[in-house]
């Protein structure tokens, strides 16, 4: 079981579901009590929301699901028509990763998620994978919520802190690009400690040449087997403002 770093505050993180993420994205899951997905937000064509990629003996291989080329339309609005994707994304994936020490670990596990039902909905798929890695094989307690439950009416940055105030969040940690919109001192009206982590991870034995850090989350779990935890979960961070 991972344990977050401060301890006896609630954290709360928040974030827009991503196709199969990267170890990061489960470091910040690792670190807090409650992990919020924000789907009610704007789908954006190009970007981690429908697409990842693995290392294949070709080189960087992207992922991608087809989602149609609507931009009006909200995350949790993102409607799979084309399921052909799933059969193909599988065996791309199992071509990549057959010879990797623990392919055989996990296999069937991802294999039941790609062909084992046929996903309708962009946000849902994203969900069931993300929820299913942190509690079915990462070992993770964190609460996973969704942000249309709070029925949140502010917009950017102000939007975060509705719903951190209405999450009862004490302290929020988050990913270093939300630099670019978070205003500290805003932090500090509403007393919610604000963290960011620093994305600092050891290498490891990677197929395929040269090491890469930005593929997904499952060449750490091939590669690796149970030895994740050294590879996934950081501890560096900055600490903007604390409470305590």
């Amino acid at each position: 079981m991972r344990k977050t770093i401060l301890l006896g505050m609630k954290k709360v993180a928040i974030l827009q579901s991503n196709y199969i993420p990267w170890k990061g994205y489960f470091d910040i899951i690792s670190r807090v009590d409650t992990f919020i997905f924000h789907d009610d937000l704007q789908f954006t064509k190009g970007d981690w929301r429908n697409r990842n990629k693995i290392k294949t003996e070709n080189g960087l291989k992207w992922l991608t699901i087809p989602c149609g080329t609507s931009e009006n339309r909200l995350i949790c609005e993102v409607i799979l028509n084309d399921h052909s994707w799933q059969k193909k994304h599988w065996s791309m994936i199992e071509a990549a990763y057959k010879s990797a020490p623990f392919f055989n670990m996990y296999k069937d596990y991802f294999k039941e998620f790609y062909l084992g039902r046929t996903w309708t909905n962009l946000s849902e798929l994203n969900q069931s994978m993300i929820k299913g890695i942190s509690r079915d094989i990462l070992n993770l307690d964190t609460q996973f919520e969704d942000s249309r439950t709070y029925h949140l009416e502010q917009k950017k940055g102000e939007r975060v802190l509705e719903l951190l105030t209405k999450s009862k969040a004490e302290v929020y940690i988050s990913g270093p690009a939300a630099k670019d919109y978070l205003e500290p001192d805003e932090f500090k009206k509403t007393q919610i400690g604000l963290e960011y982590i620093v994305y600092d991870y050891a290498e490891y034995q990677q197929l395929y040449g040269a090491f890469n850090h930005f593929v997904s989350v499952l060449d750490v779990l091939f590669n690796c087997g149970e030895a994740f935890p050294s590879y996934i979960f950081g501890n560096k961070s900055e600490v903007v403002y604390s409470l305590g």
